[in-house]
């Protein structure tokens, strides 16, 4: 008998969501009761990690796909995105053009945009 195989996307797909309410409170420390602020935080993050998904999607030299992976571990240190991190982490480790570390960081980009 075949065992099913394992499939760790929806456990990444709830770690991620339950993160992004530590990310938004972040923000929301930083923006106090100023929502247009809080927004417009969110909104600089979101389109700063979108600019190094797609960088890091094209990037096949080690140099490029290093440089992209140490910024979105910058970011994620900057806004205490700890599973933003492991991922950076993660890219750090891998080959250039590692399709699943890119498709979960772009999974957590994606699930903190439509949060």
């Amino acid at each position: 008998m075949d065992k099913p195989e394992f499939n760790p996307l929806p456990l990444f797909t709830l770690i991620m969501a339950y993160e992004a309410g530590a990310l938004d409170a972040t923000l929301a420390a930083a923006a106090g009761d100023d929502a247009q602020l809080f927004s417009e935080l969110r909104e600089a993050f979101i389109e700063s990690l979108s600019r190094q998904v797609d960088l890091l999607g094209r990037a096949r030299c080690d140099g490029n796909w290093q440089i992209t992976a140490l910024r979105i571990k910058g970011l994620a240190a900057s806004f205490h995105a700890d599973p933003l991190m492991s991922l950076a982490e993660e890219a750090l480790d891998a080959a250039p053009g590692d399709p699943v570390v890119v498709r979960q960081i772009r999974s957590f980009l994606d699930n903190y945009a439509a949060g």
